[in-house]
């Protein structure tokens, strides 16, 4: 950090400053505050702490927060990790996470979709993870081909950054193509509906299997090095091994680790190292985090678009188990909630469901239309107290999740 042009050096101590005021007073973590400030005065801060450091990008619509946390977790046998562990995605939160690790020389950043071409021009990242593209906040964010788009050309400026792409998603591999260098990892895409369309040419794709090819042109799925299987990882020595120690539920964590243990190879982590440290993390910014409140057991899934909550369904507890739903929509949600409709609910039956939140009459009428039995309430303790004691599955859009998850316990 003394390496530091002077003006840098005072935009962190300021940043710092305003970031431990920001948590005192209980405004939030202070990371993007503390950046803010940081980048304001120094715009050039985010480029000047990445120096000589070796840095990971990991961005997706889904799930980049949590393979972060495993990134991270897995390279800690390296040294310090500086990482944005809270989500706080955009530069103003690299920038922090960065001044608050000076001496690390690893650096595990999530990164909004949106940003990867900006702060991979910033950063110089070495690695870049990415994962999934699916339509998300429609209403203040790009079409997800013109993101895709974007990282194309992102990439091919960046001769020195080696890729680590999900060829299951065919957005994500049109993305990576132009990368000089590219490791394939086949981590399943479970969310189809944003690519039934070639990004090349926009005629029609053919899925046979796990494979997936253009019908009018050469676009198709790469050959995979690492493969997800069910509940097994291959590497490309041929080896396997077990997911099965992991803590975080479902097959969308299953798919985050397969492409943590390919970004930690490339830092020469194998899996038998890496594994046992993925297995340590049990719950990300609240993710999965379970709770006790009057008698009732409450866990906490975030979804916040079609794919988020189709993962979420798939690591509820076996029905009748109850579930309430919050959803708001603020501007980190998205105002537009016609998304719901993306959404087949119709899973939930034969569960008590409850809706909550800002917009619980948009998901009532939703509900109302996959012919669920559900109850309207005001206030999610509401919701929370109807239920009798035991467990309640509770899926929540971002700050509907945050507003339950700060009631009940932030558990990170």
């Amino acid at each position: 950090m003394s390496d530091l042009p002077l003006r840098a050096q005072m935009a962190v101590a300021l940043g710092r400053t305003a970031a431990k005021v920001s948590r005192l007073t209980g405004r939030g973590d202070g990371s993007v505050i503390g950046g803010r400030i940081g980048l304001k005065l120094d715009p050039e801060l985010l480029t000047r702490l990445s120096k000589d450091r070796k840095i990971v990008l990991v961005s997706a619509t889904n799930g980049k927060t949590t393979t972060t946390r495993l990134i991270a977790s897995a390279m800690t046998p390296l040294g310090e990790i500086a990482t944005n562990a809270f989500g706080a995605n955009m530069p103003t939160g690299h920038v922090s996470a960065l001044a608050a690790a000076p001496n690390a020389k690893y650096g595990v950043l999530e990164c909004d979709e949106k940003y990867v071409p900006a702060v991979l021009k910033e950063t110089r990242a070495g690695v870049v993870a990415l994962m999934n593209l699916s339509r998300d906040q429609m209403d203040r964010a790009a079409e997800i081909w013109l993101l895709a788009g974007k990282w194309r050309r992102a990439l091919e400026e960046a001769p020195d950054t080696h890729v680590v792409a999900n060829c299951d998603d065919p957005l994500v591999t049109w993305g990576a193509s132009t990368a000089k260098s590219v490791t394939w990892v086949a981590a399943g895409q479970h969310w189809r509906e944003d690519s039934w369309s070639c990004p090349e040419c926009g005629g029609p794709l053919d899925r046979e299997g796990v494979n997936w090819g253009c019908r009018e042109c050469s676009f198709a799925r790469p050959k995979p090095e690492w493969i997800l299987h069910g509940e097994r990882v291959t590497t490309p020595s041929g080896q396997t091994y077990e997911l099965t120690g992991l803590q975080l539920p479902g097959r969308a964590n299953r798919s985050n680790a397969a492409i943590a243990l390919a970004v930690v190879s490339r830092f020469g982590i194998e899996p038998e190292t890496a594994l046992p440290l993925l297995a340590q993390v049990k719950s990300v910014a609240g993710r999965y985090t379970t709770v006790e409140h009057e008698g009732r057991t409450i866990r906490l899934l975030l979804a916040k678009n079609p794919a988020g909550w189709l993962e979420a369904f798939d690591v509820l507890q076996p029905a009748p188990g109850p579930v309430a739903l919050s959803i708001n929509a603020q501007v980190p949600d998205g105002r537009d909630t016609s998304w719901l409709w993306d959404v087949d609910y119709r899973i939930l039956r034969g569960r008590p469901v409850w809706a909550t939140g800002e917009r619980r009459l948009d998901l009532a009428a939703r509900l109302e239309a996959a012919e669920l039995d559900f109850t309207v309430v005001d206030d999610i303790d509401q919701a929370v107290m109807a239920v009798p004691p035991g467990h309640l599955d509770v899926i929540a859009n971002y700050t509907a999740f945050q507003h339950i998850r700060t009631r009940y316990g932030r558990v990170v």
